[in-house]
C-alpha cells in the first residue's frame, strides 16, 4: 500500500464531519429472533473534508494535496480531532493513560492500543499513526525516557524497548495519534461560484487497513 507520511493540514480538518463505522451483518429468523455477526474485528472512520473549506484559499490547498496524493493512490495523515489523543481531549497525554501490554520478559515490541471501555465491555483500537514528539511510556508506574529505553515507529506505531519489560510489570503509554486515511474518490467537483454560494465539495476520506 503506498502511503505518504504527511498530515491533511489540520486547519481544513478542523470542522470536519465523520467518525467510526461498523459493518453488521443481521439475520431476521422466522421467528423474529435475529442473528448478529460482524467480518471486521476493527471499526473503519469515514469523514468528509469539504465541510472544512472556508474560503478559496482553502479549496487551492486541498486540490494542492489531492493532486500530491494522486487522487486514491496514495494515503496519508487525517487529524480526527473528536478523538486524536491517548486520554482525555482537555489535558496533555500522560505516560499512564492507556495500559498496552504486560510483561513477559522476552518480548521488546509492543504496539500501542486505545481502549474504548464501557460497563464491563471495552474494544481494543490499534494505533499505528502516533504523532512524533508526543509518545511517552512508563513501566509499573514509572516513566521511562525515549531514545534510551526505549524508541517508537512513528509510521507503525510501535515501540522498542532496549530491555524486554520484566514478567508482570504493567506497560503503558500516552499519545497523540493520526488516522491513516486516503481519499475515497478520484476526482473533486467545485466551483467558484457554488463556493461562494455556500456550496462547498464533497471530499470523502476513509480509513485504511495498516
Amino acid at each position: 500500500m503506498g502511503f505518504h507520511e504527511v498530515r491533511f493540514p489540520a486547519t481544513l480538518s478542523f470542522g470536519s464531519v465523520g467518525g467510526p463505522e461498523r459493518k453488521t451483518d443481521v439475520v431476521t429468523l422466522a421467528n423474529g429472533f435475529e442473528e448478529r455477526n460482524t467480518p471486521w474485528a476493527h471499526s473503519r472512520r469515514r469523514y468528509d473534508a469539504g465541510v472544512g473549506m472556508r474560503s478559496l484559499d482553502d479549496v487551492e490547498t486541498l486540490l494542492a494535496f489531492f493532486e500530491a496524493r494522486r487522487g486514491q493512490l496514495f494515503g496519508f495523515r487525517w487529524k480526527d480531532w473528536s478523538d486524536f489523543k491517548s486520554g482525555k481531549a482537555s489535558v496533555e497525554p500522560d505516560y499512564e493513560d492507556q495500559r498496552i501490554g504486560t510483561g513477559d520478559g522476552e518480548t521488546a515490541v509492543w504496539q500501542l492500543t486505545k481502549t474504548y471501555a464501557s460497563g464491563t465491555h471495552d474494544y481494543v483500537r490499534p494505533i499505528h499513526k502516533p504523532v512524533e514528539g508526543t509518545v511517552k511510556i512508563g513501566v509499573q508506574g514509572d516513566p521511562l525516557q525515549e531514545s534510551v529505553d526505549y524508541d517508537v515507529d512513528h509510521a507503525t506505531g510501535q515501540v522498542t524497548f532496549s530491555h524486554p519489560p520484566d514478567v508482570g510489570v504493567t506497560i503503558t503509554a500516552g499519545f497523540e495519534f493520526d488516522v491513516p486515511v486516503r481519499f475515497d474518490a478520484d476526482h473533486i467537483h467545485t466551483s467558484v461560484a457554488s463556493f461562494q454560494a455556500g456550496d462547498v465539495p464533497n471530499v470523502p476520506i476513509v480509513e485504511v487497513r495498516v
